[in-house]
């Protein structure tokens, strides 16, 4: 069994300070699989912390089960077996195939490539107005007032929700995602509490579309069927809080590292400034240098042998996505580096990141997510030039996803509208 100097890969403790990015490299060095005590739940895991574990996993649900004990990295108490049950049954993300892609199809029809692109002008009209309302500042906590505003407010327009609601909806989306983090809930049944407020609230809203449809994606999930049975308003409700919560927190996070990476790196930031055309590049050098979800889980369902790693019937295994993000193998011995020129020094399909994972379970929001990621930093490195830290940034405290809490900074106040 393998130890960390932060005791193990899901320790709450392990990235409060950061990703470990050297530590993970150790592991690495020790194999595609790494496994794990685990002395806070007393689980063994295996760890995949190279690519190659980790696509193995993802493309064989029929080895790795997503529905036999749930998604989550997180072991639940046994006083939460009833509600383990419960997001097991109704999460997509929990569900195995057939029955996961049937659900699946449901939310894909409502995200397509083109629904998405078609969002282009009014999420930019968005970001202008979120830069707008700091530029002239010269100062801001970067996470709440830039990063976590596009992606709630192009989320709640998806879903149909009043953007009057929008800071209801932050604070009930970070107790739901981090209520293991003091600082942000009093523990997990709170984040359980808010969970069921969200689903009423999903509910309600169903209701209210089915007799007056606002928003086009809401009518396309509650017209889905499932084996010939129109989605309820049950089932959009456990929809849509999946959709809030993935489509806020992950862009929200991928933004916040971002521009803490390009202003730990003012060379590629200068070169984005001087060559914006380069933002989609830069862009999935962020995703995979800083994926927004650690760690997720599977079950094998059999004894398996793979490449020289025993797995038995019923083992945990934990698919890590930063280790395998920063895969020597794929990316090269400068895999540690944030290098925005990455993607075109290596272009073969072979060096493709993770961050939007591999496999029946890929992300469905990944369009939207890198439209919205593109867009807001083609708005914003134009206008908050030389942009510094001014405080220490702090993460949350969590093994599911790599969020900075808050991460204030100064830049040139912008002293003339921008054009």
């Amino acid at each position: 069994m393998s130890q960390c100097p932060f005791t193990h890969l899901l320790d709450l403790d392990a990235y409060v300070n950061g990703m470990p990015y050297a530590d993970l490299g150790k592991l690495r060095q020790q194999g595609s699989f790494v496994k794990f005590d685990d002395p806070d739940n007393g689980v063994p895991y295996w760890a995949a912390v190279k690519r190659d574990a980790l696509d193995f996993v993802s493309q064989n649900p029929d080895l790795f089960s997503s529905a036999e004990k749930g998604p989550f990295p997180m072991e639940m108490p046994p006083e939460q077996a009833a509600i383990q049950e419960v997001m097991n049954e109704n999460f997509i993300i929990s569900m195995d195939p057939p029955r996961h892609m049937k659900y699946r199809k449901v939310v894909r029809d409502a995200f397509t490539p083109r629904a998405v692109a078609a969002m282009e002008p009014w999420l930019r009209a968005q970001a202008k107005a979120i830069v707008d309302r700091v530029a002239a500042k010269g100062e801001c906590e970067f996470v709440e007032d830039v990063a976590a505003e596009l992606p709630l407010i192009a989320i709640l327009e998806v879903l149909g929700v009043p953007q009057e609601d929008r800071k209801q909806f932050f604070e009930w989306t970070n107790v739901m995602a981090f209520a293991d983090d003091p600082d942000v809930a009093t523990g997990i049944d709170e984040g359980n509490a808010v969970s069921m407020e969200v689903i009423m609230y999903a509910i309600e809203l169903a209701k209210k579309q089915r007799e007056n449809p606002t928003s086009q994606v809401v009518q396309a999930l509650l017209e889905g069927e499932v084996d010939g049975v129109k989605v309820t308003e049950e089932m959009f409700a456990w929809m849509f809080i999946l959709i809030m919560v993935g489509g806020n927190e992950s862009t929200r996070t991928a933004t916040a590292h971002g521009m803490r990476l390009l202003m730990e790196n003012p060379d590629q930031l200068q070169h984005l400034v001087d060559h914006p055309e380069d933002i989609p590049m830069a862009v999935e050098e962020m995703l995979r240098y800083n994926t927004a979800f650690i760690a997720m889980r599977r079950t094998a369902t059999q004894d398996i042998e793979w490449n020289g790693y025993n797995i038995k019937k019923g083992e945990k295994v934990v698919l890590h996505y930063h280790a395998v993000n920063h895969d020597e193998d794929v990316f090269g011995d400068d895999a540690m580096q944030f290098d925005i020129h990455r993607h075109k020094r290596h272009q073969a399909i072979n060096r493709e990141h993770r961050a939007f994972g591999i496999g029946e379970h890929f992300c469905l929001g990944m369009n939207l997510a890198r439209l919205e990621l593109r867009i807001i930093f083609e708005e914003m490195i134009p206008r908050l030039r030389n942009p510094k830290f001014a405080g220490d940034v702090t993460y949350m405290r969590s093994f599911f996803i790599n969020t900075i809490k808050a991460m204030p900074i100064t830049f040139d106040p912008e002293t003339r509208a921008a054009a």
